[in-house]
């Protein structure tokens, strides 16, 4: 830990589309998806509801390659990482905000499969962490090459 703080986020969710996987100009992977989490809970009537939160993750190096061999839309995955929020003008000169969670610890749950659901009885997929990096890593703004959008 460093000087008393903690940043560590940890999610278990399924992804709600296809990971899109691109390289920057150095040649380093970089993934980005969104896994859905759900939480259930009684609303003012004592009824029960279910509430969707929905977190976007990047993953950077080989992580990033494996998600994009084996993760699709509805499969589950175990993430452990940090959160790092970025801002940026839109064309308009409205400031956004995005926060993501950048990946330290991956692990597949279920196994690849042809529908993407990461379906019962398939191979579980070994835990892949991200390699500490030797230089400052990419965020998603030095990903960007289309718009103004740092994603």
């Amino acid at each position: 830990m460093s000087k008393g703080t903690v940043n560590k986020a940890i999610i278990l969710g399924r992804l709600g589309k296809d990971p899109e996987l691109r390289y920057t100009p150095s040649g380093t992977a970089v993934a980005n998806f969104s896994i859905a989490t759900n939480s259930s809970f009684k609303d003012s009537d004592g009824n029960w509801s279910d509430k969707t939160e929905w977190h976007n993750i990047v993953a950077f190096g080989k992580t990033a390659e494996n998600v994009g061999e084996y993760l699709k839309k509805g499969s589950q995955a175990y993430i452990e990482g940090r959160l790092q929020t970025s801002s940026w003008e839109d064309n308009a000169g409205v400031r956004k905000y995005k926060t993501e969670i950048l990946v330290d610890t991956l692990q597949f749950i279920g196994g690849k499969s042809d529908d993407g659901g990461g379906s019962q009885g398939q191979r579980e997929q070994p835990a892949m962490e991200q390699e500490p990096a030797t230089q400052q890593e990419p965020t998603a703004s030095t990903v960007d090459e289309d718009d103004d959008l740092p994603f």
